[in-house]
């Protein structure tokens, strides 16, 4: 059998797993049972990787350990990664929300890390059979092509990603080999993921999207919501589901902005023969409220409505209750919420605190960000900690 020698040897050749590959120092292999590094960059965006947010900041993240992800956030920031995409020519753009995205496409990103890390033996297409520790260094047992080698390596850093989008061979390997040296994994879910609802009640509604507040677990997102044949979508659905949890309602703010009682009250003294529905279809999309007619008597001339007949329509518009009995499940999830727990890790270098070369990095982390662009951040962050850890050890 093959025997390698290497200081740090990476599982992972994702966004966290090409970012810690480029800052660490010496010998450093990384390994992928994919047959191309970074796939979840290179579908990001749309195709243009939302690489990182102008907003960064740590209440941005959600984790059992709120203040875990400071460390690491402040000592690499969105400024740097933005100057290492402007030093490779990268063109970007700002689309909405501090979200930044590449001007052309996403395989850029990819390409980059490709550059930084190109000191870095990357070995796709490759298992991890399996990985111990002798006391003095580890030893991992890799599989490609029917052929097996053994590698020793001082450091090894899980940068294998969370359950997010099984298809493109996402598995919870991470938390089994974290478990496997004792570190504890919290509960995990599926994140910034549609939700769903039985009977499919909202299908005649689907590909209707219209600006809202979604609430959910006590927060609450600006943005726009798409309705779905199986349910509810688009970025305000995403930020909430990170938040929401079986059982619970989700509150949705049909006039965020709070126009449509004025515009009732001053088409009732202009020319109050109008429909109430007719109105309401001037701001909100005419299939939302055709659905919502019956439940709130839309159909009626806004003449005939009283000020607290409109209050009360407002009143609906603005806290309608929603209760989905599930989520699209990891299959869509954007991220995994939960995974290996940061009492275990150490804040400021990613290393795990009772096992001294073994290292946990983005996703795999219980550290999610909402949407737009935060978790590649926490990709970003978190590696170059664990790396420059790794460098100041040697």
């Amino acid at each position: 059998m093959r025997h390698t020698e290497t200081d740090t040897l990476i599982l992972g050749a994702g966004a966290a797993g090409m970012m810690c590959a480029a800052r660490c120092t010496g010998r450093v292999m990384v390994i992928d049972h994919a047959a191309k590094p970074g796939e979840k960059i290179r579908i990001s965006g749309g195709g243009r990787c939302n690489f990182t947010n102008l907003g960064v900041e740590p209440a941005r993240f959600v984790s059992h350990n709120p203040h875990f992800a400071k460390s690491a956030l402040a000592r690499y920031t969105q400024w740097d990664f933005i100057d290492l995409v402007d030093r490779h020519g990268i063109a970007w753009h700002e689309k909405t929300l501090g979200q930044l995205f590449c001007d052309g496409k996403s395989t850029q990103v990819v390409d980059m890390l490709r550059a930084e890390m190109a000191h870095a033996d990357l070995r796709l297409d490759t298992s991890l059979t399996s990985l111990a520790h002798n006391g003095a260094q580890f030893e991992a047992r890799l599989a490609r092509n029917g052929r097996d080698e053994r590698v020793t390596a001082r450091a090894v850093v899980l940068a294998t990603g969370g359950k997010s989008i099984p298809k493109m061979g996402a598995t919870g390997l991470a938390y089994d080999l974290a478990r496997q040296f004792g570190l504890r994994v919290t509960d995990t879910r599926p994140a910034l993921v549609p939700l769903t609802f039985d009977g499919q009640p909202f299908a005649g509604l689907s590909g209707v999207a219209t600006p809202v507040t979604a609430s959910a677990g006590g927060a609450a997102f600006d943005e726009a919501m798409l309705f779905t044949h199986r349910g509810l979508s688009g970025p305000a659905i995403l930020q909430v589901s990170t938040y929401w949890r079986e059982g619970d309602g989700v509150r949705i703010d049909l006039d965020p902005a709070g126009r449509l009682a004025p515009a009732l009250r001053a088409q009732r003294a202009e020319a109050g023969r109008v429909q109430l529905s007719s109105v309401l279809a001037r701001h909100l999309p005419q299939r939302l409220v055709q659905h919502l007619a019956a439940d709130l008597g839309l159909d009626r001339r806004v003449a005939d409505c009283s000020d607290t007949a409109i209050d009360e329509v407002e009143r609906a518009l603005r806290g309608w209750t929603l209760s989905p009995t599930g989520s699209e499940g990891y299959r869509t999830a954007e991220v995994t919420l939960g995974g290996i727990d940061t009492d275990d890790l150490s804040s400021k270098t990613m290393e795990a605190k009772t096992v001294p070369g073994l290292y946990a990095i983005g996703e795999a982390v219980d550290v999610t960000g909402w949407l737009g662009g935060y978790n590649f951040q926490w990709a970003w962050s978190s590696a170059v900690a664990a790396a420059e850890a790794i460098t100041a050890a040697r």
